[in-house]
């Protein structure tokens, strides 16, 4: 996806050797065009898999789990990071640390929406240390659905989240990766 890099080399901030601020595209503001462009290259990518649902962790990566469950045709859902009056108090729940905004949270899914007849796709906006993926995971195991991989908008291949997912012998397909942001510059792998 050369539009999302030429994207991100114009509109992306880096913070740091770790941090990549992608708040004009994905995690404050959203092109729905460009997230259009997303869903469908994700649907595209994992096409032929018998995906029955979408689902992902709010709140950033609802844009792109949407465009890609409109383009395969089936519902989104996504996990939960606050609890409500009128949650499932039986939801599958997994408490995962969050990288940018440095505190842990407990990520809750339903288990009216998530079962043994599922094969899920899951989507998200970027992965770094992997920590909330790996939560989901764990919570999609304990369904019983079948994940049939992941799709992440931008990978920090710098960072082990996304190889230790490949590691466990899951797909992941990302749009994007990232091999460094020393120095304050974007290299691309």
């Amino acid at each position: 996806m050369e539009r999302l890099k030429e994207r991100i080399l114009h509109e992306a901030t880096v913070i740091n050797n770790d941090v990549l601020k992608l708040d004009a595209l994905l995690n404050h503001q959203v092109d729905p065009i460009l997230t259009m462009e997303m869903g469908k290259e994700f649907a595209s990518r994992y096409a032929g898999e018998a995906i029955t649902k979408v689902i992902t962790v709010e709140s950033s990566g609802i844009p792109v789990g949407f465009t890609t469950a409109l383009a395969l045709g089936v519902p989104l859902l996504f996990a939960r990071r606050k609890k409500t009056l009128i949650a499932d108090p039986d939801a599958f729940t997994e408490r995962v640390p969050s990288f940018t905004k440095g505190i842990v949270t407990d990520i809750m899914v339903s288990r009216q929406f998530l079962n043994d007849s599922d094969t899920v796709l899951f989507i998200d906006d970027i992965i770094a240390n992997g920590d909330a993926a790996r939560g989901l995971i764990k919570i999609i195991e304990r369904s019983g659905a079948k994940l049939a991989g992941l799709g992440i908008v931008v990978e920090k291949s710098f960072q082990a989240g996304a190889r230790t997912i490949r590691e466990q012998g899951i797909r992941v397909e990302s749009l994007v990766q990232i091999a460094s942001l020393e120095g304050g510059k974007i290299q691309f792998l």
